[in-house]
């Protein structure tokens, strides 16, 4: 079976998909729209079943034998109480290892960043992913659920319990004390937060993430390496503001976009998924962290 891919919508589909995922459409003004575009025997729910997330191949698996993983808790005074998250290592580790912190999208802690975090772990890192969800019940195994229950959260205890698990990982038993944070779409947002906050933060990573205010950017000391779509009209807005505050600030930077490539690209549970751009951002990405985050 062919893979789709973002080419195979029409460019309307996808953004409409784009304000779907992030709350500016609910589901029935995402078909009411798609509905014009549903060409070939296909329909709007169909559509949107075609561009929803699918976990059922997943890259590393939960039982490989080179990593060790459990779920994990930790407290967060400051945030919600309780911090729980999904906590990866190599399984044969010698000396300590670096950390790195996985921040994930509005959905909370998915089988995809749970994936995600399993390959850091392969890659020499101890992974931690923290659910967001957890003080409203944990990721409830629904997309759309997800995504509705994220809207319920306290941003400012949920911007805490990240705080908190940044800290938690610099004392980590096993860690060389080198924390850094890579999050994607709402995780993105918090890669880019963290700095303003954790000045000893070694290294933050973010794809597609929305940027701090100039006045809160201009405080970031952390080296930084950011991953924009090319099509991403709305993340990328930001863009100028930020690396503005980043000059001014004198942060070492590292900035990239990816041609013809849709906002979620590295995600690989969707047709938004880009092959080409993930690999090469993500080669980028432990490659970053190895300079940073080692020796």
């Amino acid at each position: 079976m062919t893979r789709l891919t973002a080419n195979d919508f029409d460019p309307e589909v996808m953004k409409l998909f784009d304000q779907y995922v992030h709350g500016q459409l609910d589901r029935r003004g995402f078909l009411a729209q798609a509905g014009r575009y549903a060409v070939g025997g296909a329909t709007a729910a169909s559509l949107l079943s075609a561009l929803s997330p699918s976990f059922a191949a997943q890259q590393v698996a939960a039982t490989d034998p080179r990593i060790k993983t459990s779920v994990v808790e930790y407290p967060s005074p400051q945030g919600y109480g309780t911090l729980r998250g999904y906590l990866v290592q190599p399984a044969n580790a010698k000396g300590k290892l670096p950390t790195v912190l996985v921040v994930h999208e509005n959905r909370g802690l998915n089988p995809h960043i749970e994936d995600i975090a399993r390959r850091l772990a392969l890659d020499g890192f101890i992974a931690f992913a923290p659910d967001a969800l957890f003080p409203l019940g944990g990721y409830p195994g629904d997309e759309d659920k997800a995504r509705a229950l994220f809207g319920k959260l306290d941003q400012t205890k949920t911007r805490a319990d990240f705080v908190a698990a940044a800290h938690m990982l610099k004392t980590l038993a096993g860690g060389n004390g080198k924390v850094g944070v890579v999050g994607f779409c709402y995780g993105g947002g918090i890669a880019n937060y963290l700095p303003t906050v954790i000045p000893e933060l070694a290294a933050a990573v973010a794809f597609y993430g929305a940027q701090p205010p100039a006045a809160e950017a201009a405080k970031i000391k952390t080296p930084l390496m950011l991953h924009d779509a090319e099509k991403d009209e709305r993340v990328r807005a930001g863009w100028p503001a930020y690396e503005a505050a980043l000059k001014t600030s004198g942060t070492p930077y590292q900035y990239f976009v990816y041609a013809g490539t849709e906002h979620g690209f590295n995600n690989d549970t969707t047709p938004r998924y880009d092959d080409a751009a993930a690999k090469l951002a993500w080669q980028r990405t432990v490659d970053f962290f190895k300079a940073r985050l080692t020796g």
